[in-house]
């Protein structure tokens, strides 16, 4: 007998036992389910969550939980010293970008601040309030630093200063020629139009950005000589998915600023300077690839070195994500700095005094490739140090002056260990380790992490396994795979410990085995890796989940004529493909808020990751047109004021099913947006009904009503 069913205990679970017998579910049995939620589960937790408030000199002081109640800390790593404190009022130090309100982008020595006013830019004097125009020709639809492309449209300015407090880098965009998206309220009387510029994949016409320096001290604006660039960026969907202005690098004494220009499709990037008061540009080198370049995963990874006059580069070009030393001068590449089988995800610190870069990476822990470690290397490419040699995902702040980091590292199944180490990697104090005692007391456990093989047989993917506390070890369960492709992410998220994970181990102490694998075609691995579905948004990395489930029920007691999948946005997309195109092997499906037709989700994303229109055949990835496979029962949910997936996306997929003459079922929300906010908790509520009813075949409490708030 498998070492697995040795180790449960004969007792079943309440909830298996009813499974078994065909009793309903109570309000008892989700009520115990509800428990292992995170705003359940939180409480029983100690010495978590260590967050630096960093002060000057490098001291900082944090806040934990203990059984006995809050704990503040003040800690000295000079001193190597942490003392318990218990009234500590001190403020971290200034400097740095800081938001003087919502809308306002205060400069680094903050005595100014930038904000928008009828698509213009104004700089107000942060200590009298008195503002300047800086520009006068902003209109609607051609704004200055408006952020606004796509789903994103706040009313924050998109710009970056200069170190120095007196240029600002931004952009004018030009969205005059790109088509509207319109949602509709529900209300009683008149409903209300929203409106906004929402281009999509295959339009003539996309946003663009016409690149400008503004000279804050004496008003005027440099225009640089470049063509306008599409609405772009290296690291995400657009120009502003850091909250600045992205792919931008100052010169200290402001006169050059770098910058990158990316394609529309994402395969050619051109590294340009710029001389911020004529705003000539020169042209340093460019790269070219075959799908979509990234420059890092999570933070951009270039830098410009205007004292030497280098740049520091990040490329996949063989294979895995790494750094590269270019001549800023000439555009040649000086050396490889960083090579193997591994990847750079953020460069964390540049020390152009000793020459030597500290970053995060993955792929060289052996336990598992998600497994970020915190290194330093020199610019030549020697002496590569792992600073966090301990087993487990690192998570690093780096304190103010550069010297000290706090490291906080874990996995899915060990609690977090917090240190303080100087930049060497030299251990100076222990601040906490987190103590699950009391949450292990209540009955709660961690997950499984598993490795199986992807549909191709070799390559190795990972996941989580999540099994009810008790079993009954002579029974199958059914099995609910939780899914979230990317390929922007994972369907796992974070590789640290979490205690609780969604409502992944709620739902198998309903009495399912839940799963929750990393396949193929998703980021933090090689190029490769990623690569394998581009130009095939639907293959949402679907057979790997198909084959991994099938090597799980080899050693866990899963039933594998009883699969549910469900997910949100792209797993809500990869939901219904799984259901229309492997309707023979998931039974269940919960899709939420799905894109199932990439024409009609906003341009950059689909064009991003699935090539141009005209390059790649979106109308055979379109879940519409397989609805008429569906066999086993679905579930459609969307909001209809959903301002990133527009409703429309669904609601395609409803009107294929009608013409097919398939049966369904549909949840709407008529005035949520993507999440569902306040109603988040019924539709967790919901999604357990429909698996217990359908994959249990139990009757669940009727309108069970969840105590807590759902955050995923």
């Amino acid at each position: 007998m498998n070492k697995y069913f040795l180790t449960v205990t004969a007792c079943a679970l309440a909830v298996s036992a009813y499974a078994q017998q065909g009793i309903p579910l109570t309000a008892k049995d989700y009520e115990r389910a509800e428990s292992f939620m995170g705003y359940s589960t939180a409480k029983f937790i100690d010495h978590a969550n260590v967050q630096p408030n960093w002060l000057d000199g490098d001291k900082f002081w944090y806040t934990t939980k203990t059984e006995n109640g809050e704990q503040t800390y003040l800690v000295d790593p000079a001193k190597k010293t942490k003392t318990l404190t218990s009234d500590y009022k001190a403020t971290p130090p200034t400097g740095g970008r800081r938001f003087g309100g919502r809308n306002e982008v205060v400069s680094p020595d903050g005595k100014k601040a930038i904000l928008i006013k009828d698509y213009n830019l104004y700089v107000k004097d942060v200590a009298t309030g008195k503002l300047t125009q800086l520009t006068t020709d902003g209109i609607k639809d051609y704004g200055y630093a408006t952020d606004n492309a796509g789903w994103k449209h706040s009313d924050a300015p998109i710009l970056r200063w200069s170190p120095d407090s007196k240029k600002i880098a931004t952009f004018q965009q030009d969205q005059r020629n790109s088509k509207d998206m319109y949602l509709v309220t529900t209300n009683v009387g008149a409903p209300r139009l929203e409106a906004w510029k929402y281009p999509l994949p295959g339009d003539k016409q996309i946003a663009t950005i016409r690149r400008v320096v503004i000279d804050v001290e004496n008003p005027k604006i440099i225009s640089l000589n470049i063509p306008a660039d599409p609405h772009r960026a290296t690291l995400s969907d657009d120009i502003s998915s850091s909250g600045t202005f992205d792919d931008i690098d100052w010169k200290a004494d402001g006169s050059e600023v770098a910058f990158v220009s990316t394609s529309r499709d994402h395969k050619e990037e051109k590294f340009r300077i710029a001389n911020a008061a004529t705003g000539a540009v020169r042209e340093v080198f460019e790269e070219k690839v075959k799908t979509q370049y990234e420059s890092g995963q999570g933070a951009i990874n270039w830098r410009y070195l205007a004292n030497t006059k280098e740049i520091i580069w990040y490329s996949e070009r063989d294979n895995w994500g790494h750094l590269y030393l270019y001549d800023a001068t000439t555009g040649k590449v000086k050396n490889q700095i960083t090579k193997g089988n591994w990847v750079v995800t953020r460069l964390l610190k540049v020390d152009e005094k000793s020459r030597t870069l500290y970053f995060i990476a993955n792929g060289q822990d052996k336990k598992n490739p998600y497994f970020g470690h915190f290194y330093k290397i020199g610019f030549d490419g020697k002496k590569l140090t792992d600073l966090t040699p301990e087993e487990g995902n690192h998570i690093v702040s780096i304190s103010p002056s550069g010297q000290h980091f706090m490291d906080t590292y874990s996995q899915p199944d060990v609690p977090p260990v917090t240190l303080m180490r100087s930049l060497d990697g030299k251990l100076i104090t222990t601040l906490e380790k987190t103590d699950v005692t009391r949450l292990t007391a209540t009955g709660w456990k961690a997950p499984i992490p598993v490795t199986v093989k992807a549909h191709d047989g070799k390559t190795d993917i990972y996941g989580l396994v999540f099994t009810p506390t008790k079993m009954d070890a002579t029974k199958k369960y059914p099995v609910i795979d939780y899914i979230y492709p990317g390929p922007q992410g994972g369907s796992v998220g974070s590789w640290s410990f979490i205690a609780s994970r969604g409502d992944n181990q709620a739902l198998a102490e309903l009495g399912f085995i839940v799963v929750v694998i990393e396949g193929t075609s998703n980021p933090d691995r090689s190029k490769s890796f990623h690569d394998m579905s581009y130009g095939n948004m639907a293959e949402n990395t679907l057979p790997d989940q198909i084959t991994a489930i099938k090597q799980l029920s080899e050693k866990y007691p899963i039933d594998t004529t009883k699969v549910g999948i469900w997910g949100h946005s792209g797993g809500g997309f990869a939901t219904a493909t799984a259901m229309f195109r492997y309707p023979d092997f998931f039974k269940v499906g919960i899709s939420e808020s799905g894109n199932h037709e990439n024409r009609n989700y906003e341009d950059d994303w689909g064009e991003r990751y699935n090539g141009l229109v005209e390059n790649s055949d979106y109308e055979a990835q379109a879940n519409q047109n397989y609805a008429k496979n569906l066999k086993g029962k679905l579930m459609l949910v969307h909001g209809l004021m959903d301002d990133n997936v527009p409703p429309y996306n669904t609601l395609l997929v409803v009107e294929a099913l009608e013409k097919a003459n398939k049966s369904f079922d549909l949840v709407i929300f008529p005035n949520s947006a993507h999440g569902y906010g306040a109603y988040s908790p019924y539709m967790m509520r919901r999604r357990w009904d429909y698996f217990v009813q359908n994959l249990l075949g139990l009757e669940p409490p009727k309108d069970y009503k969840m105590q807590g708030t759902v955050i995923r």
